[in-house]
């Protein structure tokens, strides 16, 4: 088959992922595509994940992380926008085949418009949540993307109705992630008994993250302990965040009784029996490890209001959009105090004594989203990007 390249060579490749979770989807892409192509080159700015796929990130992925739409964010413009202007030129001047962003849709999209109209191959992996929010980034996402690989089944159909070539091509965790979690090896990893009632704490990965919920995720687990005393709380820390972590865990007053671990997020959700979770890809990962879930965010007030006025459905957290239905409670904003937090954690873990029908039906709920969203990625995303080099 051809490469779609000229002289049948193997393709330069540019991609940006933005933070931790796109490191990770691009990370699979990137196996995907040595598979076909092992000289396969890329570059441009992304993670560990994506470096042991010989990527070359010429600036780290955590340099694009901001969380919310204000002061962060304005903080950081200048040197997130100079970051972009330069890497720009540089893919202006070396002409991948190729460049597919990954997520990080308020970095990519411009990008991506910029080299399309250069006569630059333009793929975006994840489609921005249009269904959700910010419908207006249909046009924009017309004028700057040739191809989008879609990691949510009715996303393609969407699309093309605005006149944007699309392809489902699974969501990649859900093939990482096993159909049947083994918790009694992941709970051994962790050093935890079988019997032990286990409740994950993820407050996020990004720092602003961690600033609006670590403490009142902390503050939750204090009133879920007063009511459960032998509960173990294990919170899996970003590496570049634990000490921010630690130190808030102290500051709560709960810093004895976490077990705070870095990374490992995946053993961590396998090894639970419900987690307090903060709302973005963790939560379908939680459904994936067929979990019991409370959702949660706060952000700065500014962020707040900007979100709302542009939200297009009631849910926020992708176990609910994929279900169409409050399947996990939702706890924002205001709402999430770490009573309210405690209360919802509280409620799963009595059904488990008292009602464990209600937890397998959630289970079940999310065995179907799982199977929905296997497919083989990397290979399904590899054909598209091929069909984008040959067309």
């Amino acid at each position: 088959m051809s490469s779609g390249v000229p002289g049948g060579k193997a393709p330069t490749i540019a991609m940006v992922a933005g933070e931790a979770s796109g490191d990770l989807l691009a990370g699979l892409l990137l196996g995907g595509l040595k598979d076909r192509w092992p000289e396969l080159q890329s570059h441009g700015i992304g993670g560990p994940q994506m470096a042991k796929h010989g990527f070359a990130a010429w600036w780290p992925h955590h340099k694009l992380s901001v969380h919310g739409f204000s002061w962060e964010l304005l903080r950081r413009y200048r040197e997130i926008v100079g970051i972009r202007k330069q890497l720009k030129e540089r893919l202006l001047a070396q002409r991948p085949d190729v460049f597919i962003g990954v997520d990080a849709p308020d970095f990519n999209l411009d990008l991506e418009a910029d080299l399309k109209a250069a006569g630059i191959k333009t793929v975006h992996f994840v489609s921005p949540s249009v269904w959700a929010w910010r419908a207006k980034r249909l046009e924009k996402m017309r004028r700057s993307v040739d191809h989008v690989l879609c990691i949510f089944p009715f996303e393609p159909e969407l699309l093309a109705a605005h006149g944007i070539e699309a392809t489902y091509v699974g969501h990649p965790i859900a093939s990482i992630i096993p159909m049947v979690p083994n918790k009694a090896s992941a709970r051994s990893v962790l050093g935890l008994e079988p019997s032990d009632t286990v409740v994950a704490l993820l407050p996020g990965s990004r720092p602003g993250e961690i600033r609006h919920l670590a403490l009142r995720f902390f503050k939750a687990a204090a009133l879920v302990k007063a009511v459960y005393p032998a509960t173990k709380f294990i919170v899996p820390a970003v590496p570049g965040l634990r000490e921010e972590i630690e130190a808030i865990a102290q500051r709560s007053g709960m810093a004895p009784h976490l077990q705070i671990v870095t990374g490992q997020s995946h053993i961590v959700l396998a090894a639970c029996d419900v987690t307090l979770i903060a709302s973005g890809t963790a939560t379908l990962e939680a459904a994936l490890f067929k979990r019991p879930m409370v959702i949660a965010y706060h952000m700065g007030w500014v962020s707040w209001q900007l979100m709302q006025r542009k939200r297009l459905q009631p849910w926020v957290g992708l176990p609910n959009i994929l279900c169409r239905d409050f399947v996990v409670p939702e706890l924002l904003q205001s709402a999430a105090t770490p009573e309210a937090l405690a209360h919802g954690v509280l409620n799963w873990l009595d059904s488990a004594h008292r009602n464990p029908a209600k937890i397998a039906e959630l289970q079940e709920t999310f065995t179907t989203l799982h199977q929905t969203l296997q497919r083989d990625t990397a290979t399904l995303a590899t054909h598209a990007i091929e069909k984008v080099l040959q067309g």
